[in-house]
């Protein structure tokens, strides 16, 4: 998962704890798409409460691939509203990225830009 969305997700952590994603077909379409394992799964569903489950989904979704963040948002199908909030945040890290790329100086600049996972 790139350094933005890993960001957004810490960024809306407790938002997203109130939810209650985990609930309905968001762990199953994760992991059909092979985001978690079977071990994620039955981790995630013997928490004891819905904000211990969706912060544990939390936890592990920065660690499956690259593609995780994409697929979580197609998870969020019955959650339209979060998966908008969650584009939204990605976009004004977009936004603010390029500022903070402007900040280094011209021969950081290439060692800077890997840090952030910037790509062309």
């Amino acid at each position: 998962m790139e350094a933005r969305d890993k960001q957004v997700l810490r960024s809306l952590r407790l938002e997203l704890g109130a939810e209650v994603l985990v609930e309905g077909l968001v762990l199953q379409y994760l992991y059909q798409e092979g985001i978690l394992t079977e071990n994620h799964v039955q981790e995630i569903k013997a928490q004891t409460t819905g904000l211990r489950k969706t912060m544990l989904l939390l936890d592990i979704l920065p660690f499956r691939g690259p593609k995780a963040f994409d697929v979580f948002l197609d998870s969020l199908q019955e959650f339209p509203w979060v998966r908008e909030k969650l584009e939204k945040a990605r976009e004004e890290a977009i936004i603010e990225l390029p500022a903070e790329i402007r900040k280094l100086r011209p021969k950081d600049s290439v060692t800077c830009l890997a840090q952030l996972n910037w790509r062309f």
